[in-house]
């Protein structure tokens, strides 16, 4: 055995072999089918991605996890970002997934359910922008594929209940990268030739691959800006696409589309032959009718010169009726005038004046004497409280031989304690002032 030579360790093997396909595989995109998905209480998913010749083994922790749009399940076809790594402690060649999305139908599952919820939340599929379906239509339009199984049907169904309706085919495509524009371009054209008042939108089954040419948002768009009442009949009965959400209506299936708008030409033929038989009767009744009445006008009708000599002795009774009325409206109107003359005349402004001033000369001599009473009593109060205030007045104290003396606050002085030698009095006699300073005090 060679002494120079170099002996990993099962750890250190691993380690630098996980080394290598990190750093030689950094992010890639894998596909395919999820296989033993397993969710252990860490919140961390471990599952098998395979298709049919290999296998990967995979992990997706919970922080990544978060942020799917989807629950990821076995058996789901899914488009994996991620980067190849090896768990050291088993040895195990792994794959650790950072994002995943649904692959095939379920992408476009997700595609579908995103454009709904928009043309949803911008009022596409909103029951007020609905036009009326006419029932039965003038004339119908079909966009369809002319050699598809859908426009067979359709034309099958009208042969059999209602052959007389015209039809107009505008051919297109319904299926591929091209549909969705020759669906635009169909629908314009119906627009243009204003020849049919319903269209019908109509395909038959397929996947939802086949189908998606409906599930364009530019189609939508055609759709809920056409003038002409649109109805879809795309696919089978559990088929829904965006189409069937924009249009004015939805039939299940392009059979049941020919069956809503076509009534039954039996039910019409019975329906013509009771109108018809009821016309019949009506006009049997209504001769009938305007023969008795033809019968009792000729019975009534008189000679023309009869009609006018009563209708001239009608008139000289309405005039001598007139002139009666015109003489008892005059002696009314007589009489009236009479009755104002005299009211007039009784309620001449003259007496009435002479009466107010009558009462004028009176309320102002009332007026004079209350003056005079006033004054005299207010004077007679005023010489009273004359009186009592010079009884009052301090003044008259001082006329007798007294005096106030004030101090240099001009206080009177009540209190021999109130007063030290060296102020400055000021005694205020009936006639004058004295202003003195203390040299001593003494008490009583």
């Amino acid at each position: 055995m060679p002494l120079n030579r170099k002996i990993l360790s099962v750890s250190q093997l691993n380690r630098e072999a996980r080394f290598i396909l990190e750093k030689n595989f950094s992010t890639l995109w894998v596909e395919g089918e999820i296989s033993n998905l397993s969710r252990p209480a860490s919140g961390h998913i471990y599952f098998t991605l395979k298709d049919q010749d290999a296998q990967i083994r995979c992990a997706m922790f919970r922080n990544r996890l978060n942020h799917l749009r989807f629950n990821p399940q076995n058996g789901e076809q899914i488009a994996l970002r991620g980067s190849i790594s090896l768990y050291e402690a088993r040895g195990d060649y792994q794959l650790i997934a950072e994002h995943m999305e649904e692959a095939g139908e379920g992408a476009l599952q997700r595609a579908y359910e995103q454009l709904k919820k928009r043309l949803e939340a911008e009022g596409l599929f909103d029951e007020s922008h609905k036009q009326p379906i006419p029932s039965p239509p003038k004339r119908l339009g079909l966009i369809s594929s002319p050699s598809g199984a859908a426009i067979h049907d359709i034309l099958s169904v009208l042969k059999r209940r209602f052959p007389a309706l015209p039809v107009t085919l505008y051919p297109t495509v319904v299926q591929g990268a091209d549909a969705p524009a020759k669906i635009i371009a169909a629908i314009a054209q119906a627009r243009t030739r204003e020849e049919c008042d319903l269209i019908i939108l109509s395909r038959g089954g397929g996947s939802m691959e086949d189908l998606w040419c409906f599930n364009d948002e530019a189609v939508a768009q055609a759709i809920y800006h056409c003038n002409i009442p649109i109805l879809s009949a795309i696919g089978h009965e559990t088929d829904f696409t965006i189409a069937d959400f924009v249009s004015d209506l939805r039939a299940p299936t392009p059979s049941a589309a020919a069956e809503l708008i076509s009534p039954d030409q039996s039910e019409w033929i019975h329906s013509l032959q009771q109108l018809q038989q009821r016309l019949l009767r009506h006009q049997k009744r209504e001769i009938e009718t305007f023969s008795l009445q033809l019968h009792a006008l000729q019975k009534r009708l008189r000679h023309p010169g009869e009609r006018m000599q009563q209708v001239s002795q009608r008139l000289d009774e309405m005039e001598q009726r007139l002139q009666r009325a015109q003489q008892v409206l005059i002696d009314k109107k007589s009489e009236k005038l009479r009755q104002l003359q005299k009211q007039l005349q009784h309620n001449t402004p003259d007496s009435q004046i002479n009466q107010l001033r009558g009462h004028l000369y009176t309320q102002t001599q009332q007026l004079k004497l209350a003056i005079q009473h006033q004054l005299h009593h207010r004077s007679t109060q005023l010489s009273g409280l004359a009186h009592t205030l010079d009884a009052l007045s301090p003044l008259l104290t001082l006329a007798r031989g007294y005096s106030i003396t004030l101090n240099e606050r001009s206080e009177a002085l009540l209190d021999i304690k109130t007063v030290r030698c060296g102020d400055t009095l000021e005694t205020r006699l009936h006639k004058g002032h004295i202003v003195s300073q203390v040299v001593s005090t003494r008490s009583r």
